[in-house]
């Protein structure tokens, strides 16, 4: 396809779309976090409407009825999960940039068809003979009619022979299983040579997985709620949707056939040119598969880190796990290169996307810090992986079995999409319902959380409040708006919105409130409340006699103020830490409820006990003084002039809630709970520091009746010390035992080492020559395992041309080590490592390995020791 403009990158790209959008009356709104907090549905942001759900559904009201953005999206798992494809093709992607306009409840389907064929003829200059467009065809079961008013105000546009139908799979989008939804029409371009167009109609192409005819945009007409139950609502109002993958329209104006020949990709597939000497040659070999793997994975992982997600063994931080475990294994097997190689791509990314995503760039070292462990921690056991595999491989005629895709993911690491991959370049297939199989039967690793089966919502009374009021008031009158069942784990439990509720629900670390709703003189319990998008939802473990009638909301106000006091000195704590050990520290996660406080913050290094004290000296005198805490509701922009602190990852709207303890040591932007000085909170005890990741820090403390509680009981326990040591100082009396128990081990170890010379002197003695072989096979009493290695070690400076086989009975379990002279390996052929996997070790009913020269092996049935000395001595 012909250029459509040579100029034009993809930042000036993605500047027009914003800039044509807001000369229609939008709102410029900045990309919602790709980490997605308070909706149980969704781990990652997917499509550009999800931070829009609560105004589709009429649950909240937006501040504008016309919005623009460019929002970060990932699609890797679940529904829309593409991560078989990214690289292999040349336009699917894990993160990539959805440029979307949407109208809430305001314009719809004439103006958002007119706007989309304006930008994309009149300011992008597509050529209009390469455009063909879709709509909705209608489903009979469903009782949906083809949409006849999109077809329409196409018509006014197009070429009525390029507008064609499409069925529910293509034409008619859901989020998910439930949800807002709506008929959709697609936008296509067709990027073939002109030859080819002539010769193949390109309308015979279009949905057809053709790499060259592409869809370009989507405009969803969102105007149902799918229930639980399959059937659809109709919405309180008519929305529009659109997405427009940034990816593929630069490909289209930059006149490319691949994304990844795009400046959205070529600066990072140039850099890693530079870091492994190879060449990228755009074909569809391993190789060049391999830098588009890197090209796409790096911005998933790095964007994700930024938002708040480590990478970890389950949910949101499996899945980025996995994603940077196929880059590490496509460049180790493609491009030849065996140490860390990610990392070095992050400053890349951070440079690329510093004016339009500035959190990377803000976050830099700390994210390649994080993913530069993960590439170390994976590169460690992929090479014993891979060959494992090729053993596996070997063994298969066709499939490998579910248990050994389980040992590669449980031993060395392999996600099972890593293992399928491998398996289908090698024409093999894996026994996923076997891999599902051992997963659930591993009895040492927790299980992903049981799904929740949620119910339809039921309304009782619509009528408006004043919804979350529990910042002054504990204690309100009331009414339900609307309730529903859920199920989890075989138990049925109930979550009820409030017009008007004191109850703080889960977010930013605090946990939600607890207390009890007065229905008349039934009282009902709330065991938790917790926000879905932006409602928040009390949960009860059962339902009153009547709903439809006034509620007296009480929080639990005791537990509410311990929790406060755990809050804001969080805060003190926060600001301690920066003033400490540098303002590089940021807030990395945090959990407050009654009883405790976790903060986990970015730090490179082990705090030192000097540290510690001086950041619990910091907090404690901050409480002393009993400085006001100061909270105010400012615009996003004020707020942040001032020097207001905002969390990555997190989703602030235009007014901020701005929590101030004294202007010079903290402001944070927060929506939490806090005490009104600080005074109040009593007490700081910092109980621990610990490593929670790559480059992240934990603190766990308590405050007020539980600091003084811990602080107590550490005094007991000192004095329990000095009474059980019968010592004035113990400290010094401890230390006493240490340096006594330090001599016992080293006498112990020199009779230990006596011991071990008379064993081998009497071993001697036992020689016997078979078939011109020095054969010495014992059962000896020694201490430990480590004992038997040692003596085979020292037999061997008096033997030549030997096999020494002995056995020990050490706490009633049983354990035996193998050792031959080098020579006899080589002239006889004998494997000691192999000797104890296929004869020995089952005799014992244990396991074990080692090298040609020199195994051991563990077990569990001792009565067989003697038969173990037999076995050798008959394999000679």
């Amino acid at each position: 396809m012909t250029k459509v403009s040579t100029s034009m990158t993809a930042a000036q790209i993605r500047q027009q779309f914003l800039d044509f959008f807001a000369s229609k009356q939008h709102s410029i709104v900045p990309s919602a976090p790709i980490v997605v907090k308070n909706d149980p549905t969704l781990m990652f942001t997917n499509a550009g409407m999800n931070q829009f759900k609560d105004y589709f559904l009429g649950n909240q009201t937006p501040a504008s009825k016309r919005v623009a953005d460019t929002q970060k999206c990932l699609r890797v798992s679940g529904k829309h999960n593409d991560l078989e494809e990214v690289g292999v093709d040349t336009y699917h992607h894990t993160m990539f940039e959805m440029l979307g306009n949407w109208s809430f409840g305001d314009y719809f389907k004439t103006e958002a068809i007119a706007w989309s064929w304006e930008l994309l003829t009149g300011v992008y200059q597509i050529p209009k003979d390469r455009l063909y467009v879709t709509v909705f065809e209608g489903d009979e079961k469903e009782g949906l009619p083809k949409d006849e008013e999109a077809a329409t105000e196409w018509a006014k546009w197009i070429d009525p022979n390029r507008i064609l139908l499409g069925n529910k799979k293509d034409n008619f989008w859901e989020m998910g299983d439930t949800g807002p939804c709506g008929p959709c029409t697609e936008i296509h371009v067709d990027c073939r040579p002109d030859a080819e167009r002539a010769a193949v109609d390109g309308k015979t192409l279009v949905n057809n997985d053709h790499p060259q005819v592409i869809e370009i945009w989507n405009n969803v007409f969102m105007q149902f709620n799918r229930l639980k139950d399959g059937s659809l609502q109709p919405l309180p109002a008519k929305h529009v949707d659109t997405g427009m993958g940034l990816e593929r329209l630069v490909r289209v104006l930059q006149g490319k056939t691949s994304n990844y020949d795009t400046d959205l990709f070529t600066g990072t597939i140039a850099a890693v040119e530079n870091i492994t000497g190879a060449k990228y040659d755009f074909s569809d070999s391993k190789q060049a598969v391999a830098f588009r793997v890197l090209a796409d994975h790096i911005r998933a992982i790095s964007f994700t880190i930024a938002d708040g997600q480590l990478p970890s063994n389950t949910g949101a931080g499996y899945v980025i796990r996995r994603i940077l475990r196929r880059a590490v294994r496509y460049y180790y097997s493609y491009l030849g290169y065996k140490q860390p190689l990610l990392h070095q791509l992050v400053p890349v990314l951070a440079a690329q996307f510093e004016h339009v995503f500035p959190e990377l760039k803000k976050q830099e070292a700390f994210v390649g810090k994080v993913v530069l462990e993960e590439e170390q921690t994976f590169l460690a056991t992929l090479e014993k992986g891979l060959k494992r595999i090729a053993e596996l491989m070997q063994d298969s005629t066709s499939v490998i079995a579910g248990d050994k895709a389980f040992e590669l993911y449980d031993t060395f690491g392999f996600p099972l999409d890593l293992t399928r991959l491998i398996a289908a370049e090698n024409n093999l297939q894996v026994d996923e319902a076997g891999f599902e199989t051992a997963m659930l039967e591993q009895k040492n690793r927790s299980r992903a959380a049981t799904t929740l089966d949620t119910g339809d919502w039921q309304i009782v009374n619509e009528t408006a409040g004043l919804g979350f009021v529990g910042y002054a008031d504990l204690n309100v009158g009331t009414h339900v708006q609307k309730f529903r069942k859920v199920s989890a784990k075989g138990k049925d439990q109930y979550q009820l919105v409030l017009a008007s509720t004191p109850f703080y629900a889960e977010s930013g670390g605090q946990v939600g409130d607890t207390g009890a709703l007065h229905f008349g003189d039934e009282i009902i319990q709330v065991v938790n409340t917790k926000k879905e998008n932006d409602l928040i939802v009390h949960f009860v473990d059962s339902l009153p006699a009547e709903l439809n009638g006034d509620v007296r909301a009480v929080v639990n106000a005791e537990r509410r103020l311990n929790t406060m006091y755990n809050h804001t000195a969080t805060h003190l704590l926060h600001a301690a830490l920066r003033q400490v050990l540098g303002t590089h520290v940021a807030q990395k996660g945090s959990l407050v409820n009654d009883e405790y406080l976790r903060f986990d913050f970015s730090h490179f290094s082990k705090m030192t006990d000097e540290e510690i004290r001086s950041v619990e000296k910091i907090v404690n005198d901050k409480i002393r003084e009993n400085i006001p805490v100061i909270i105010e509701s400012l615009p996003k922009e004020e707020a942040l002039t001032r020097g207001a602190m905002a969390l990555f990852g997190e989703k602030y709207g235009d007014v901020v809630r701005v929590v101030t303890i004294d202007p010079n040591y903290s402001v944070e932007l927060c929506g939490g709970t806090h005490v009104m000085h600080t005074g109040m909170i009593g007490l700081f005890a910092l109980a621990s520091e610990s490593a929670v990741a790559a480059g992240v820090r934990r603190i766990e403390a308590y405050t007020g009746p539980a600091a003084f509680r811990y602080f107590s009981e550490s005094l007991e326990n000192i004095k329990e010390i000095g009474n059980l040591l019968k010592a004035k100082d113990p400290i010094k009396a401890v230390d006493k035992l240490l340096t006594e128990n330090a001599q016992l081990k080293k006498h112990i170890e020199m009779l230990e080492a006596r011991q071990l010379v008379a064993v081998r002197n009497e071993l001697l003695q036992k020689d016997e020559i078979i078939n011109g072989i020095n054969f010495i096979g014992d059962i000896v009493e020694v201490g430990n395992a480590d004992a038997l290695k040692k003596l085979c070690f020292d037999l061997k400076n008096h033997l030549n041309d030997f096999v020494v086989v002995l056995a020990a009975n050490i706490d009633g379990k049983p354990f035996v080590a193998v050792s031959i002279a080098d020579n006899v390996v080589a002239a006889k052929g004998l494997d000691a490592g192999a000797i104890i996997k296929q004869h020995l070790a089952p005799i014992i009913k244990g396991g074990g390995g080692g090298q040609k020269n020199l195994a051991t092996a563990g077990g569990q049935d001792a009565s067989n020791l003697a038969q173990v000395i037999n076995i050798v001595k008959e394999l000679l």
